[in-house]
């Protein structure tokens, strides 16, 4: 009897190491994947050091144990993990691309155009044009009391953990920002899911320019024979298309997959099936902004129209002269997660947002664009609108409800009050939890009296 409880035990347990060692079998590309592409980028587009981000971004689960070897004069990094390699190669004008399903000389073969930044210099025009900041705040703002809420932010004890940067801007004017020792104005920080927000503006513009349209159905070739023909571009920018999918960072899923094992990202996505009834459940899902910047890419003549339309048409005439878009292996724009910007251009985004697509007098946007982001998803409980996140549903009770947000997920946020004439971005490395959100908003907005 005892034997035979001893066989069976051995048995489980082998069958137990077995699985466990299948589960990091299949991990383990996830693992280098990020930790390949996160320290690539942070250190070549960013301007971090290896040491930091090691410390601070990589510092977490199995992604603290990789052996990270980064070749300054090649640009590039191959993390390892066990068995596993993963390498990511700096691109000039488009930042860092994890190698995935592409050969690395295909790649780099590739005719990746440079749009010329703006001839002006940025210090000698007047904000937000430019970065030379004016001496008079506008009234309706406590600035002590402003200053004060920022310098809380970077306390590092329970609840205000992790925070990078923070800038404010109040009636389009950039009245504070703050930075973490080892930060600062010079350095570009890591969107994550604030790359959406981005995605959508170019959107907007291919709309103004008649260019696409939201609500015809996509043109993908593999939906054409199936329900999936019905999809349109505003039920994947409302993510409500119906596809299948699983949106869970701290597991095996659809969302870690598509970013660390597959070099054309949208394809991944639109490969899935589908499970709902177009436009009538709210699934989140960043493989839809990836279908979105796959079917952008095929409404330009050639590669290059392409590559250049977001610095030609939004970064440069919105001034903001540090951003990076970085491309899957594919070389389709990475529109879920990987872009890299400034403080001061994260505040020009919300900026030309809360003006309604309007910058300067120029109509970058359609003139009903901030609306149609603002529009609830169905399904969305008023939680989300198209391609941002929205107040509708109290998440922030202590704010105004035309409050809107671009969101990512390690706490980076563009917050948006048109009733408070506020643009508020706050960057960095917060697990979910260790940043209260709600005080951090509260702080800043409770120093504006309304008009």
């Amino acid at each position: 009897m005892k034997k035979n409880i001893f066989k069976i035990a051995g048995i489980l347990l082998f069958i137990t190491f077995v699985g466990g060692l299948y589960y990091i079998h299949l991990l383990s590309p996830i693992i280098t994947g990020y930790a390949a592409k996160n320290l690539a980028s942070g250190i070549f587009v960013a301007h971090r050091t290896q040491a930091s981000l090691e410390a601070i971004d990589l510092n977490f689960s199995f992604i603290k144990f990789t052996s990270n070897m980064v070749d300054y004069g090649k640009k590039e990094v191959t993390s390892r993990f066990l068995w596993t390699s993963s390498k990511a190669i700096y691109i000039e004008g488009y930042g860092c691309t994890l190698l995935c399903d592409f050969d690395e000389k295909e790649i780099r073969a590739r005719n990746y155009p440079i749009e010329p930044l703006p001839s002006s210099i940025a210090d000698s025009l007047s904000w937000p044009a430019g970065d030379k900041l004016s001496d008079t705040i506008p009234r309706g703002i406590n600035m002590q009391q402003l200053n004060e809420a920022l310098q809380r932010s970077f306390t590092d004890i329970a609840g205000t953990k992790g925070t990078f940067a923070v800038a404010v801007a109040y009636k389009n004017q950039l009245v504070a920002e703050a930075y973490h020792s080892g930060f600062s104005a010079q350095n570009r920080f890591l969107s994550w899911s604030m790359g959406k927000s981005f995605t959508h503006a170019l959107v907007g513009i291919m709309v103004k320019n008649g260019l696409i349209n939201i609500h015809q159905p996509c043109h993908i070739s593999a939906w054409k024979k199936d329900a999936r023909a019905s999809i349109t571009l505003e039920n994947l920018m409302h993510m409500n298309s119906g596809l299948q999918w699983n949106e869970d960072y701290g597991n095996l899923s659809d969302v870690t997959y598509m970013l660390h094992k597959y070099g054309d990202m949208g394809k991944y996505s639109y490969e899935k099936p589908l499970i709902y009834r177009p436009d009538s459940v709210w699934q989140y899902s960043s493989g839809t902004t990836n279908i979105v910047c796959s079917e952008m890419r095929n409404h330009f003549r050639s590669p290059a129209d392409y590559y250049t339309f977001p610095r030609r048409m939004l970064f440069n005439p919105v001034g903001m002269r540090s951003v990076i878009f970085e491309t899957d292996a594919s070389g389709t724009f990475s529109g879920s997660s990987y872009l890299y910007a400034s403080m001061r251009d994260y505040v020009r985004m919300g900026l030309l947002y809360l003006n309604n697509g309007n910058w300067l007098g120029n109509q970058i946007l359609p003139t009903d664009w901030a609306a149609q982001a603002v529009k609830p998803a169905k399904g969305s409980n008023g939680q989300y609108g198209s391609f941002f996140w929205l107040n509708g549903a109290g998440d922030y009770p202590n704010a105004p409800k035309d409050l809107f947000m671009a969101s990512g997920h390690d706490g980076q946020f563009i917050y948006i009050i048109p009733s408070l004439h506020l643009v508020v971005v706050r960057t960095g490395f917060s697990k979910k939890g260790s940043f209260d959100l709600q005080a951090f908003l509260q702080s800043i907005t409770s120093c504006v009296t309304p008009d």
